[in-house]
Parts: C-alpha cells; structure tokens; sequence
C-alpha cells in the first residue's frame, strides 16, 4: 500500500516536470548580437527576446549607439546569434541529480550510523567480538550468517539478502589471501 503511493507521487511529480519542460518561457528563447568597437562606441553584447526572423542588429541592438549612416556600417560589424533552451529539462535534470545525491547520502548515513547499531542489537554484542587467532583481518561479521540460519524469528528476504552479503565477503577475503599472500590472481 505504501509502495503504491510512493509509486503514484513519484508519476505525478514526473508528469509536473515534464509538463513544465514543453512550455517555453520567454527566457528559453534569445538573440544575442556581439557589436565590436566602431569608432568611438565601446564593444557591448546585446540580448533580446525576439523571434528566429527577428533576430538581427537592427531588432535587438536598443538604444542604437550611432546615427544616421553609421548604424548600417555599426550592424554590418555585430555578429548575431539565436539561442534556445529548455529551462524544464535542466530543471529535470537537475532535480533527479539531486534525489539521486540525497539518497546515497542517506544511504551512507545507514550505513556508517544505523547498521552497526542493528548488527550489535540483533547478533548482541558478545557474538560480535572474535579472536585475531580465529578472524585475522576478516569483516567483524564474519559469523553472521551463522546467527541468522540459527534466527527464525527474521523475515525470509533479509536472511537471503544478509547470505549474499556474507556470500560476498568471504569473496572478496579469498581474493585477498590469494593475490596479498599466495601472489595469485583467482579468475
């Protein structure tokens, strides 16, 4: 039922987003002309919302900073461009970069703050202290998977997901004691 809401005000905040990124806003569109020094008129750049047929020197360039005949020589020298963007989908973009941050930060957060305090609640603490004899430089939940085929109080999901861990982690040990001790590389 709470995967269902979820699911349905994450579609509708996708549908808002992407309603917003087919409206054009004023700012989306531009024409930018780039007038170099004439005479004695500094360089400037000029911008303008105005339209793809529109979009020369004498529409955008206001106030015009010659007179007379000189301002067909001053357009002649301005090199104008149009620009159009899409502000909805960089704010997209931009939003789905963020969610995707902040739930990795809340990720880790589980991972260094609330896991060790699951594991030592769950396992208790005695379970959890093991010998350098017996471990060396294992993962201090080494003997987890033993506790929870023994615990059948569980779900069925998190002791297959804590067995694909443990699974994991002896992996990654045998790895280790065959390229740092035995100096083979296991394919």
């Amino acid at each position: 039922m709470k995967s269902v809401f979820l699911l349905e005000a994450f579609s509708l905040a996708c549908f808002v987003l992407l309603s917003q990124v087919t409206a054009k806003n004023s700012e989306d569109i531009r024409c930018k002309c780039i007038c170099p020094p004439y005479k004695d008129v500094e360089g400037q750049i000029y911008k303008q919302n105005v339209s793809l047929k529109d979009c020369n020197c004498l529409h955008v360039v206001e106030p015009m900073p010659v007179e007379g005949k000189d301002v067909e020589a001053y357009c002649l020298r301005c090199e104008c461009k149009y620009e159009e963007r899409s502000s909805g989908t960089i704010k997209v973009t931009i939003i789905m970069y963020l969610s995707i941050l902040g739930m990795l930060l809340l990720y880790m957060v589980y991972l260094t703050l609330l896991e060790p305090m699951l594991k030592r609640r769950l396992f208790g603490h005695s379970q959890l202290i093991q010998s350098d004899d017996d471990v060396g430089d294992q993962q201090p939940f080494a003997n987890a998977h033993n506790v929870l085929s023994r615990s059948h109080s569980r779900p069925n999901m998190l002791n297959k997901v804590e067995h694909a861990q443990q699974r994991w982690r002896r992996q990654v040990q045998e790895q280790r004691k065959s390229v740092f001790d035995r100096h083979v590389v296991l394919s």
